[in-house]
């Protein structure tokens, strides 16, 4: 089984490569490099659903990669993270003697000394493991009913399948990594590091139940936030047993207001909890899809107003922690986006160390001082009112530039990025007037307080900031002048960049196919004059000029 499936993955690959070898270097090379470029697009959104069938079919590491990739907005054409930002950790159920078999095993004996019941019909199933409902007793000591656990068990075989999966994934990496496209963007090997090991994490339960209860204990004051007890005389490596809270999912819309609860308010808490885990805790639960979040109705409503409720928490076997730099760099972020400051922004950029040496700092702000410009105060519904040439024109450019930008994010920070996009997703449809700005709002007030006090050390290191500016300006203008006169001004912007390398090559092309015309003429004369030795000199210049036109870089 693992040498099938390490086969049929690197057959994917190595069509893919393949592919991309004629298309992004043979073709350049042939002076078609504008073929190449037309088609691009289109050849991503082909490799992205061929990749998306191949993980649907087999499951297991493959549906995690293409999570991961999707998430890549820093590193993976757009063509690919949006074609891939809908694949779905869900795949058949194993049959139930199987979990039955790795239950049995982790515990030593029959799954009956260990659950009065368990229910042969998962509750859900994932490319890892699934879940399934149970009882540890018939009763409690009071006589009531022993209440509801679910229990999440191992698929079989997954630490194997892991390996193999991994195996190919590495080397279709160091392959990928010999792209000189692909490398300028992205150190694929580093990548495929970080995702094993974020991998090998969730494999491991006893890990998941302790980020389980540390979460808890964050949230110890706040009633209004729930996380399921772990059941640890029922929990090991490969099974983790929880408390059944049997609340409504998420996405249900339509049994949230059933139980009179708002969804506005739900999409409302929902942000700030995510506030809270980031810029108080610094540790954050990082799989935030709808079967992981529910809606806990209180058992009465309070002389007939609105009914109370809390926001449920599963599955912590995906978390992310922030190093105290990364928090810094955040709380700059925040700040920065609540005081619309585009330059603040890309100083906190360069704080969380994710731009890489070469990055085009002015145009970076620039770009993000049109987010603001375009998006700043507005609700998601009047975001989908714009207009659509213009919104399409503004994706078109800021996503480009994420890819054309030498960006690469550090993965706890990717965790936080696919995080805010899957929490958008689900705030919108929760309430289509959510204005992240407005929930933004008392966070960073917050911030500013307890980093200013009465507001006085603040507006001193605002102006100290402008005072460095201001001093260093004469110098930095004097220097640009000094450039201008000597001729050494440097285009830093990528496109410019690229377009005029890609003229100054065509160039080169056509004065070669100038001489090698030239050439062929002059060789035929002394072939037809008689002079035999000049015409085959001349026509092995011209073998080693044609191969220059064709291959030459």
């Amino acid at each position: 089984m693992r040498k099938s499936r390490y086969r049929r993955i690197m057959r994917f690959f190595s069509g893919v490569m393949a592919r991309e070898l004629w298309w992004d270097v043979l073709l350049p090379k042939a002076g078609l490099g504008a073929i190449s470029r037309r088609t691009r697009k289109a050849r991503m959104r082909r490799i992205a659903i061929r990749y998306r069938t191949l993980a649907i079919r087999m499951g297991g590491v493959l549906i995690k990669v293409g999570q991961f990739m999707s998430s890549r907005l820093d590193v993976m054409p757009r063509e690919i993270t949006s074609e891939l930002a809908g694949l779905q950790d869900e795949v058949g159920a194993e049959s139930f003697a199987a979990i039955r078999g790795e239950v049995e095993a982790e515990f030593g004996g029959p799954l009956h000394t260990r659950f009065f019941e368990f229910d042969p019909v998962p509750l859900a199933s994932a490319s890892i493991g699934q879940v399934h409902r149970a009882r540890l007793c018939a009763a409690t000591s009071d006589g009531e009913p022993c209440p509801q656990v679910v229990v999440k068990v191992q698929r079989p075989r997954i630490q194997q399948i892991v390996e193999a999966d991994l195996a190919a994934i590495r080397k279709a990496g160091s392959w990928l990594q010999r792209f000189r496209s692909v490398r300028r963007h992205a150190n694929v090997p580093a990548l495929i590091e970080e995702f094993s090991r974020s991998l090998y994490e969730e494999l491991d339960y006893l890990n998941e139940g302790k980020n389980a209860e540390r979460f808890a204990q964050n949230f110890a004051g706040r009633p209004d936030v729930v996380v399921p007890n772990v059941v640890w005389s029922h929990t090991t490596k490969r099974v983790l047993t929880l408390e059944d809270v049997g609340a409504i999912k998420i996405t249900d819309y339509g049994a949230i207001e059933a139980a009179g609860i708002s969804r506005a308010e739900v999409a409302d808490k929902l942000l700030d909890v995510y506030l809270k885990q980031v810029f108080e805790d610094g540790f954050f639960h990082a799989d935030p899809h709808p079967g992981n979040l529910f809606v806990l109705p209180a058992p009465t409503r309070p002389h007939g107003g609105p009914r109370g409720w809390k926001l449920v928490f599963v599955d912590f076997g995906m978390t992310g922690t922030l190093s105290a730099e990364a928090f810094s760099g955040l709380r700059e972020v925040l700040l920065a986006v609540g005081t619309r400051d585009a330059s603040r922004l890309v100083r906190a950029f360069q704080r969380l160390q994710v731009l890489l040496p070469g990055a085009d700092l002015d145009l970076l702000e620039r770009a993000c001082k049109r987010v603001f410009d375009t998006l700043w105060g507005k609700s998601t519904r009047e975001m989908m009112r714009m207009s659509t040439a213009d919104f399409s024109a503004f994706v078109e450019e800021f996503g480009e530039l994420l890819y054309e930008m030498p960006f690469q994010v550090p993965e706890n920070l990717i965790l936080l990025g696919r995080c805010v996009s899957i929490l958008s997703g689900m705030a919108t449809g929760l309430n289509p007037d959510f204005s992240v700005w407005q929930g933004l709002a008392p966070h960073v007030q917050k911030l500013v307080e307890k980093d200013a006090g009465t507001g006085w050390r603040l507006v001193l290191k605002e102006l100290g900031d402008v005072a460095r500016v201001l001093f260093g300006l004469p110098k930095r203008v004097d220097d640009l002048v000094s450039r201008i006169e000597q001729g050494r001004v440097d285009m830093r912007m990528p496109e410019m960049k690229q377009h005029v390398a890609r003229l100054e090559h065509s160039v080169r092309k056509l004065a070669g196919c100038i001489i090698l015309a030239a050439g062929l003429i002059a060789g035929t004369n002394f072939y037809l004059a008689g002079h035999i030795e000049i015409a085959a000199a001349l026509g092995a210049a011209e073998v080693i000029l044609l191969g220059w036109i064709l291959f030459g870089r």
